[in-house]
């Protein structure tokens, strides 16, 4: 498979309509169309099916638009990192983050680099720690930053210095908002919402084997959404402190869990993995900000 197919195949899958990818690719249709029957034959799978409303993805299409992007994910990384060899005043850094307040230290430090290296910039992918390890392990990103203690045996890493505080967000309204700490007893019957990581690791942590008692409504990955919920009437969010707006202004608030549970966070980056010069000065530039 040619890498230029590949993304003919995802402008198609993107538009579900052969003419308007061929115009959007410059290309004929008749050229676009062969390019595809030619992959369905390499492959030996159809990739496509018809309907009223144009093309839709086969399961095969679906397994292989997942695959695409990837390929080129990486295609597109690598040429980057060939083109900032010759630009060290630039170039450019994916980074992966776990949500949380403490990236403002990733932030600060970006900023001061920015100063020395004006062509510099750098795209950021959010997502739970398992999300952002694995495009670090496939060499989709440079570095994660992610809250729970890293993997020793597979990465380096720095200690963000500050830790943050789990916490129950709710409506002010509710009589639960009048306490200054939530508790365990606190918790049991209500309709919980929380990432699936931090129920997992770090709830389970804070009330041992009586986290099964709790009951867990829904999970999410992005606080923003669970607030949106809990606006909505629909619970109580589990989430780190100033992940969500719970100023004067906010009909929501926050009230940190007793005892107090407070959780790390680690940039990391792959034993022996090569950077390019300008991710290599930004390594450089955190270890000079977090050590």
């Amino acid at each position: 498979m040619e890498i230029r197919v590949l993304r003919y195949f995802l402008e198609i899958a993107r538009t579900g309509n052969m003419s308007r990818a061929a115009e959007t690719l410059h290309v004929t249709q008749p050229t676009l169309s062969r390019q595809m029957k030619e992959m369905e034959q390499e492959l030996g799978k159809r990739l496509f099916r018809r309907n009223s409303a144009g093309l839709s993805l086969t399961d095969e299409g679906m397994l292989l638009r997942k695959r695409a992007e990837d390929i080129l994910d990486m295609v597109d990384k690598t040429e980057e990192e060939f083109k900032a060899l010759d630009d060290i005043a630039g170039g450019e850094v994916h980074i992966g983050c776990a949500e949380s307040h403490q990236i403002k230290y990733l932030a600060r430090t970006i900023k001061a680099f920015k100063a020395k290296y004006p062509l510099f910039r750098y795209h950021l992918t959010s997502g739970n720690t398992e999300q952002v390890a694995e495009r670090l392990d496939r060499g989709l990103i440079d570095l994660a930053v992610i809250v729970e203690p890293p993997n020793l045996s597979k990465y380096n890493y720095l200690e963000i210095p500050e830790a943050n505080t789990w916490g129950l967000v709710m409506k002010k309204e509710d009589v639960l908002a009048q306490k200054e700490s939530i508790r365990f007893e606190d918790l049991t019957g209500l309709e919980l919402i929380c990432s699936e990581q931090g129920m997992k690791f770090d709830i389970s942590r804070w009330c041992g084997e009586k986290a099964d008692q709790l009951k867990l409504s829904g999970t999410i990955n992005l606080a923003y959404n669970g607030s949106v919920f809990v606006k909505e009437g629909l619970g109580y969010m589990l989430s780190f402190d100033k992940l969500v707006d719970t100023g004067s202004d906010s009909e929501l608030c926050f009230r940190p869990l007793m005892p107090l549970l407070e959780t790390k966070m680690y940039v990391i980056w792959k034993k022996y993995q090569v950077f390019t010069p300008i991710a290599e000065l930004l390594l450089d530039e955190l270890k000079g900000q977090l050590s």
